[in-house]
């Protein structure tokens, strides 16, 4: 590319092709970490590499044995990053406007994605906006309502104020349902656009359901086992979970339930709760067998902007017990794969959680319901969305730049 780079980053070849869109993208998480922000743009990324857009994908490196893994039309850039406190496995990306701005003005591309809203992202939304390059964002994580959780309520406010004003200086914001745009419009936010995700009906399915798993949980095949899949936070609303199966022990002592994720409680809920089986972190195949292999997928987080593991759990043959928003509104409500209950209402989710744990028949129903509703969620009909929004964006025009001067490729990091 005919620029000379710091040592920390490493740049493959980004092809010249003007066949399709030349697509700058930037995400300060991404596969192989496991969170659903970082698997869904994965899923993204992949689906416009296929139908032969341009890609450049600018992420941290995460960890010391990441190289930046090129294929023709599909660039890598790695850039510096630091762990996320009590998150050693997520790095949070450094800024590298200047990087930027250099590599843009010399190879444009012909609209930048910006993903998340860390300091990476920050800064190439600066440099998309200097050399007056179209932005799109992503709004994936309620940042401002996981302060609620972490005992800086205060902060709420002035968080949210940050991300009005990061996508308010994008041309467009995609958010993943109608009731989050709908949400954030009446906070401020402008340029939203709606575009779903996506599940992998053929990686997620009853299928991978497997007694030897059950039994290693101490559940034989009629036995009741309860799930979820999710980090181990405080901004899950674990404690609404655990809740849930007490009560279902009451009624039935061999049930069990089974969480899967890892994270910053899970060592004080394990030392608390003896008799919650926690699973840990999963991927792949054996992240698919943990969802087939229960038989009831409680979810209690009320921080969701979409909720992945809802679809999975869905594309498993699980009935679902969600509050009411998200994506459990969106596929639950018109299918009957599961039950909603008014958001934040816990006692309305216990009560639920009852009902459906001593009804094996409904529960298999819904099952079926869950699945069928799965299968609409195409991969391939949500990145074709996403692809439109970003044709818009170029078919539109530059953005205005953020300055003339004939200096500015030369501007600071």
């Amino acid at each position: 590319m005919g620029i000379a780079l710091p040592q920390e980053i490493i740049v493959g070849n980004y092809p010249g092709s003007r066949q399709s869109l030349r697509i700058a993208f930037v995400t300060e998480t991404y596969a192989p970490e496991v969170n659903g922000a970082a698997m869904s743009m994965a899923r993204v990324v992949e689906g416009l590499h296929r139908r032969h857009h341009d890609l450049q994908l600018i992420r941290p490196r995460q960890g010391d044995g990441d190289g930046a893994e090129c294929s023709p039309r599909l660039d890598q850039v790695l850039t510096r990053g630091v762990p996320i406190p009590r998150y050693p496995n997520l790095r949070a990306g450094l800024p590298a406007r200047q990087l930027l701005v250099r590599m843009w003005s010399a190879q444009r591309p012909d609209v930048v994605h910006v993903a998340t809203e860390g300091p990476l992202c920050w800064s190439a939304l600066q440099a998309a906006r200097r050399l007056g390059l179209p932005v799109s964002s992503d709004f994936r994580t309620n940042f401002h309502a996981y302060s609620r959780h972490y005992g800086i309520g205060w902060l709420h406010r002035p968080i949210r104020a940050y991300l009005r004003h990061f996508h308010n200086r994008t041309q467009c914001t995609m958010v993943p349902t109608e009731s989050l745009r709908r949400e954030l419009s009446s906070c401020g936010f402008r340029n939203l656009s709606v575009v779903s995700r996506g599940v992998d009906t053929r990686a997620f399915s009853p299928a991978h359901r497997s007694e030897a798993l059950r039994a290693g949980w101490g559940a034989g095949p009629d036995d009741l086992v309860v799930a979820c899949v999710g980090r181990v936070a405080a901004e899950k609303n674990l404690e609404t979970l655990i809740a849930a199966f007490e009560a279902i022990r009451r009624i039935d002592a061999r049930a069990r339930v089974v969480i899967v994720g890892d994270g910053p409680l899970r060592a004080e809920l394990q030392a608390r709760h003896p008799a919650v089986c926690f699973a840990g972190q999963r991927s792949g195949g054996d992240l698919a067998a943990h969802y087939a292999s229960a038989d009831l997928f409680l979810f209690p987080s009320l921080t969701e902007t979409f909720g992945n593991v809802t679809a999975e759990a869905m594309a498993s043959g699980l009935p679902v017990l969600a509050f009411d928003y998200a994506a459990a509104s969106q596929l639950i409500r018109s299918t009957e794969g599961g039950v909603l209950v008014p958001f934040a209402d816990t006692q309305a989710f216990v009560r639920h959680a009852i009902e459906l744990a001593g009804n094996r028949m409904g529960l298999r129903a819904m099952g079926h319901r869950a699945r069928e509703a799965a299968a609409k969620l195409d991969w391939e009909g949500v990145v074709a969305r996403f692809e439109a929004v970003l044709a818009g964006l170029v078919g539109n025009g530059s953005a205005p730049a953020a300055t003339t001067r004939a200096s500015a490729v030369h501007s600071g990091g």
